[in-house]
């Protein structure tokens, strides 16, 4: 018969435990030691090598010093070694996070590399109330169970969706557990994640004259502190510009979204054929791109458009009149390079409305972000989606007059 000790046992588990806990300082006290890394403030550090350099982020700790959290002053959330919670198969995002040329399969790795291998719990909602503390039976707090960070306060039915779920979800849509996975990430300390895949076949406008190639992708973005769904939207990508093309385009749908329940991404069905994945939306994207392609527009036109998509009334201040002004001298410029690559025609038009949205309208990011990961970060959200879609369907009038 064997005998175990347990108080020896317990200070064996208990001094794994802190060992566990010293790891994390000690892999970032390694990198400041080789000089990848630098204080340049009371909890702000910079990166010095790699991909992330120049970035700085803000350490916090807890009552012990240990680090508790690595949020990246670019809005990206960052990992105990001081780099980056993101993963891509090539230099996105403007080159920050580990990066894998090619991509990778593994789910595990891609976890790791993108700060997502982290559960979501719920726990009460308490309070105090003179000098004793009470639950609210209605309200609970979703928090990292790597850190105890607390990330929102939802209603008592809400069920977290893992990040993993996240992956998998995407593995079954599409009917594939090899596909690669382009790019991960977490934002705002984890609050929301997303996840992309490229879809293996690209989409071709005009093959017989112009003949431009459009990536398409499925992304998943998940936000776990009661602020958004789970969604999951299909988007059409221009490498050429990196414009997101995502807008309605007839009667097929590009997102669909779930409340976080119980069971919520076991409606893989449901999923399937709301998005109507490949066949549906990118051939009927296909055919109307194609069309503004062979459609010639007059510069009037493309101001009529602007000016539909911007109304300015005539007593609006001097400051909106500069500000029009100063768009439509951009969205001229852009235009030009486009026609000159693909004609004067309503394709043009619509790509310069895109690309302005994309890289050039004004954007006030938080403080936590960089003017370059905000307009990522929309890009991906789909925060212009229904300007898109409007420009849309005005140069298919232009087709049809």
């Amino acid at each position: 018969m064997t005998i175990t000790d347990v108080n020896a046992a317990f200070a064996a588990e208990k001094a794994e435990q802190i060992e566990a806990a010293r790891e994390p300082e000690r892999a970032f006290q390694a990198r400041i030691d080789r000089g990848e890394v630098r204080m340049i403030g009371a909890d702000q550090y910079e990166v010095l090598t790699g991909w992330d350099q120049g970035e700085t982020f803000t350490v916090s700790r807890n009552a012990e010093g240990r680090i508790q959290q690595i949020l990246g002053n670019h809005g990206l959330d960052g990992r105990a070694d001081g780099t980056i919670a993101l993963y891509a198969s090539s230099p996105a995002w403007h080159g920050l996070g580990q990066i894998i040329p090619g991509g990778t399969t593994d789910i595990d790795e891609v976890l790791r590399l993108s700060g997502l291998d982290f559960e979501v719990t719920t726990v009460p909602a308490k309070y105090e109330w003179q000098g004793r503390m009470r639950e609210h039976t209605d309200q609970q707090h979703t928090v990292r169970a790597d850190t105890g960070v607390a990330l929102g306060a939802v209603g008592s039915r809400y069920t977290p969706i893992q990040n993993r779920a996240g992956f998998e979800f995407l593995q079954e849509l599409v009917s594939r557990y090899d596909v690669v996975w382009e790019s991960a990430g977490s934002l705002r300390g984890g609050k929301r994640v997303f996840i992309s895949i490229r879809l293996p076949e690209s989409v071709t406008v005009d093959a017989e004259g112009i003949n431009d190639v459009v990536v398409p992708y499925i992304a998943v973005i998940n936000d776990h502190s009661g602020n958004g769904q789970f969604q999951c939207v299909v988007t059409p990508w221009r490498p050429a510009c990196a414009n997101t093309e995502r807008f309605a385009v007839r009667d097929a749908v590009t997102r669909w979204a779930i409340r976080h329940t119980a069971g919520a991404t076991s409606q893989i069905k449901e999923a399937r054929r709301t998005l109507g994945l490949s066949s549906h939306y990118f051939e009927q994207f296909a055919a109307e791109e194609t069309a503004l392609a062979r459609t010639e527009i007059a510069i009037a036109d493309f101001h009529h458009a602007i000016a539909d998509l911007w109304p300015l009334d005539e007593d609006s201040s001097k400051r909106k009149q500069t500000n029009q002004a100063a768009r439509l001298d951009a969205l001229n410029e852009v235009f030009a390079t486009e026609a000159a690559r693909v004609g004067q025609t309503a394709y043009a038009a619509e790509r310069a409305i895109t690309g302005y949205l994309d890289h050039l309208t004004p954007r006030r990011p938080p403080q936590s972000m960089t003017e370059e990961i905000a307009r990522a970060t929309a890009s991906l959200e789909g925060a212009d989606d229904e300007m898109k879609s409007k420009a849309h369907r005005r140069m298919l009038q232009l087709r049809t007059r």
